[in-house]
């Protein structure tokens, strides 16, 4: 009875703990609650409903990305194009899609969801709080253009991915997945210069000599702030099987990738399927914990970084408790992650700063030689 109590004890602690983390007392605001952006992109029935080929397109809602690449693969390059101009935001956001074709699709997405904004700043009857709103859109969607977008996807508060380098050419390929507080327009945000995948993305290209192409990835729903969502894993689950879609239509092109998972990020991947033939390593940096018990529930070798001094993630007590917390600490020597130091880094949003001890070893893990074999 008095070991029952114990536990019982234990476990109302660790409830409360991890409550008064993410319900925001003191500095830790709670946040709005998030819906997962999930299901085929924009404009999928119009694609799925157009017979000017004569033949059936792959519904997006279904199809699996090697399906979708061998269907690109079996058209003239002429009528590749002209289903890009014709179903833009489908083509962009199709994972399997040819690679350069989808940046031209984002492009003229881009470009119509521009103007669709400039209408409606423009237009009188509209109050001017949403011609603002509008002109603040079509700014950023402007600043997106002939840029290498991968996917671009305006719904809720937008997704997006960019590429930096060459994914056909380059020697290697690394994939950046953020945490919380990330989307359209925060992924390149220049006021944080290395706590955004765009940011990190750039630095982690810099320090490989421009031998490693990466992907910045904002393709999920993340959550804003410090509330719920940061602390249950439902928006980690909907990114999951975002992320698992875009690595398997990666790897026919760019072989097996190392995935950088900050953050909430690192929930993303620990719920993902991440597999040896999409995937040669998994990073973890700044994590709240994974989902997972062990390093060794995961199918690719998992490496953790050293958490910095100040980095406040190591404030989040590592529980997980009536559906709030991530679960072991992957930093943790009992998890069995790799470790990778941090030396020289500084707060929650620093490991890709250069000169710092964790940068040079990214560097070195995401360039070295694996097979390219999917």
């Amino acid at each position: 009875m008095l070991l029952r109590t114990g536990r019982l004890r234990r476990t109302l602690a660790a409830t409360a703990l991890t409550l008064t983390a993410v319900l925001g007392v003191g500095s830790w605001a709670a946040a709005d609650s998030q819906a997962a952006v999930t299901g085929p992109p924009p404009g999928s029935a119009a694609w799925v409903a157009d017979t000017a080929l004569g033949v059936r397109l792959p519904d997006p809602a279904s199809a699996a990305p090697a399906e979708v690449a061998a269907f690109f693969a079996a058209l003239p390059p002429a009528q590749r194009r002209a289903l890009a101009v014709r179903h833009p935001q489908v083509v962009g956001n199709l994972d399997g899609a040819p690679v350069e074709l989808r940046y031209l699709a984002n492009g003229l997405a881009l470009a119509e969801s521009r103007a669709d904004q400039e209408r409606r700043a423009a237009d009188p009857a509209l109050p001017e709080r949403d011609r603002a709103a509008a002109r603040a859109l079509a700014a950023r969607y402007a600043s997106l253009a002939g840029r290498q977008i991968l996917l671009f996807d305006p719904r809720g508060r937008g997704q997006v991915a960019e590429v930096y380098g060459d994914l056909a050419t380059a020697r290697r390929t690394a994939v950046i997945v953020p945490g919380s507080d990330i989307d359209l327009h925060s992924f390149d945000r220049a006021t944080d210069p290395y706590g955004t995948p765009a940011g990190m993305a750039r630095s982690l290209r810099e320090a490989t000599g421009g031998q490693v192409a990466v992907v910045a990835w904002a393709g999920y729903t993340t959550p804003v702030g410090l509330g719920l969502d940061a602390a249950t894993a439902d928006l980690a689950r909907a990114g999951a099987v975002r992320l698992e879609r875009l690595l398997a239509g990666l790897a026919p092109v760019t072989g097996p990738v190392t995935v950088f998972c900050h953050s909430y990020g690192s929930v993303v991947c620990g719920h993902a399927d991440l597999r040896p033939e999409q995937v040669a390593d998994a990073v973890v940096l700044a994590s709240p914990g994974t989902g997972l018990a062990r390093a060794g529930q995961l199918r690719v070798p998992l490496w953790a970084v050293r958490r910095n001094a100040e980095d406040w993630i190591g404030e989040v007590p590592h529980v997980s408790v009536l559906g709030l917390g991530h679960g072991a600490d992957p930093t943790d020597p009992g998890f069995g992650a790799r470790p990778i130091p941090s030396t020289g880094s500084h707060g929650h949003g620093g490991y890709f700063a250069p000169g710092t001890a964790s940068l040079a070893a990214f560097a070195e893990l995401a360039g070295r030689e694996v097979s390219r074999g999917a």
